[in-house]
């Protein structure tokens, strides 16, 4: 019996790999930078989103922001005296660790400091985050939901009925209690009530100028990363990262279905 054309292995993905010749135009990318700006920042991101990320590059269009493989980006800017691109760019590679990235631009240390001081954009947060407060739902009329949205909020475990087609919470309900880590049902009700319990922030970990002066700015960035790495959400968008991950096909057998 002939093979059937359905039962085929099919590629799930459209991702191309990302080799070497991704991290040769990284390299020449950030050296490019280095040449033409005055100032380089090592920065680190909280709570990261592709929308903020893209209106502060339409802000800063005189500058440049990178992201990549730290590896790659320490091969770019020199591990040693021997390997820098430029003076004493060796001394800030050690701090690139963890989800980092740089800042090029000809604006002054004291500019951009004084910036992302005061820079910070409230939204929703996601699944995995840590609750910065206590959420309890009241029972009654919920006016704000079309009958519609009934089924949903009854789905994400709030006992919920329709009288006389509004919406209606039978009984209090807690959404979420502060420092607990969020599922994807407690960020989801966040939203739909309303509460934005997380901050994009810009944290600058490190100055360097063309000159070859550096200044550690923040090392303490990173341990606090570490303590709260769950903070940072499960779901963050990585399509901000230019990395170089060689994601894999997922193959899965497509069969008759009788």
């Amino acid at each position: 019996m002939p093979k059937s054309k359905r039962d085929r292995t099919v590629s799930l993905t459209v991702t191309k790999k990302k080799g070497l010749e991704f991290k040769q135009n990284l390299i020449s990318e950030i050296r490019e930078c280095l040449d033409t700006h005055d100032n380089l920042f090592i920065i680190s991101m909280f709570n990261q989103r592709n929308l903020f990320l893209k209106e502060l590059r339409q802000k800063w269009t005189d500058s440049k922001f990178l992201f990549g493989k730290n590896k790659v980006i320490a091969l770019a800017l020199g591990r040693d005296p021997e390997s820098e691109y430029k003076e004493n760019l060796n001394k800030v590679t050690p701090y690139l660790v963890g989800n980092v990235g740089l800042l090029f631009t000809n604006k002054t240390k004291e500019e951009v400091l004084n910036y992302f001081q005061e820079y910070e954009c409230p939204d929703y947060a996601r699944s995995g985050n840590v609750a910065t407060e206590d959420v309890t739902i009241n029972a009654g009329p919920l006016t704000q939901f079309q009958h519609t949205m009934e089924p949903q909020l009854r789905k994400l475990g709030m006992h919920t009925s329709l009288k006389k087609g509004i919406v209606t919470l039978d009984m209090d309900f807690v959404v979420c209690k502060k420092g607990d880590k969020l599922t994807p049902e407690q960020a989801r009700l966040l939203k739909l009530f309303e509460y934005m319990q997380a901050t994009f922030k810009v944290n600058v970990k490190v100055y360097w100028n063309k000159n070859g002066d550096y200044e550690i700015i923040d090392s303490t960035l990173e341990a606090e990363n570490n303590e709260n790495a769950d903070s940072q959400g499960d779901e963050s968008e990585k399509e901000m990262e230019q990395s170089d991950d060689e994601d894999k096909p997922i193959k899965k057998k497509l069969k008759n279905r009788k």
